[in-house]
């Protein structure tokens, strides 16, 4: 009788690459990701696919389970051929035994296969999600770039160009709103019409530049004086505004234009030039001189032009006729 040859192999789980920890995996199917479309579904040709991931993962399950099978057969294998070696048990029972291990074998070469399916299956899982994140930090970047130009061109249409003050439109929706608020809180609003003087001669001899600067010098002075609330604009060529709220009486708003003038008097030095600006501001207060908005604006620029002729440097509008 030709003897028995016995070729043995204990196959574990780890051997493929699964771990029984596995059978803990939850998977959350929400779809949190935003909606591209306007339905509030994702686009079904680039979405990952929660289903087919279940699939996988279940399947993932079912070869652990035939692997953990196919261990505990082995061990059984393994210690009924001990026993036949020590003589325990009949000779006929290794033939089982190794039938039986013949069996494990081939379940096992076929669980390979069907872990590498599932690994297939998790890996373009896997490489989807991965480039709809590059996707969507793509757009995020997209549409914060878009939303910080947006608020440019916001920015740019609101404001003067030269001094980065309030242009007219701005300054219009703001006196609005004063107006609308100090009507229901029976407030005072005062609007001054500020022109410098000379500013054309400045600007014939020296250059646009140096007007531009000497326009931005007089927007900050302007703005050092202004109040929590209050509007100072740029109206347009050497003509400002000013939006003073809760102007407690006329004498509170002469006051304020005072130190404007005296403020915008002060010398500076503009590109190597010393230059004294002097300015001339009219006054109309609401309710006294104006209801509306455009009627305001007119009345201080007519006291605007009694303030140059008087050379006090402000006036306040006046119904009164010489």
């Amino acid at each position: 009788m030709a003897p028995i040859r016995f070729g043995i192999a204990l196959i574990l789980p780890a051997a493929v690459g699964l771990k029984p920890k596995a059978r803990n995996l939850k998977i959350d199917t929400r779809n949190d990701s935003p909606s591209p479309d306007a339905g509030g579904q994702p686009d079904s040709a680039t979405a990952p696919s929660p289903a087919l991931l279940i699939t996988a993962l279940g399947q993932s399950e079912q070869v652990l389970e035939k692997v953990e099978q196919c261990a505990a057969d082995l061990s059984s294998v393994n210690g009924v051929l001990r026993k036949v070696i020590d003589g325990e048990d009949p000779l006929h029972h290794a033939g089982h035994a190794i039938n039986l291990s013949e069996q494990v074998e081939a379940t096992v070469v076929q669980c390979a296969g069907e872990l590498a399916s599932v690994n297939s299956a998790l890996s373009e899982e896997i490489d989807e999600r991965r480039n709809l994140d590059r996707a969507l930090e793509t757009s995020s970047a997209a549409l914060a770039e878009s939303q910080a130009e947006a608020a440019k061109a916001l920015h740019l249409a609101l404001h003067d160009p030269v001094t980065g003050l309030p242009n007219l439109p701005l300054f219009s929706d703001r006196l609005s709103q004063a107006l609308a608020h100090a009507r229901r809180y029976r407030r005072r609003v005062a609007v001054m019409f500020i022109d410098l003087d000379s500013f054309k001669e400045i600007n014939d001899a020296h250059g646009h530049d140096v007007g531009d600067s000497v326009l931005k010098m007089v927007g900050r002075r302007l703005q050092a004086v202004v109040r929590e609330g209050d509007t100072v604009s740029r109206r347009s060529g050497d003509e400002f505004l000013f939006l003073m709220l809760d102007a407690i009486d006329e004498q509170t708003a002469v006051k304020l234009a005072a130190k404007v003038v005296g403020n915008i008097a002060r010398p500076c030095e503009v590109q190597g030039i010393t230059v004294t600006m002097h300015s001339s501001i009219g006054i109309a207060l609401f309710p006294e001189h104006g209801q509306s908005a455009q009627e305001l604006l007119k009345n201080a620029d007519t006291a605007m032009y009694a303030a140059k002729q008087g050379g006090q440097g402000y006036a306040v509008f006046t119904t009164a006729r010489p």
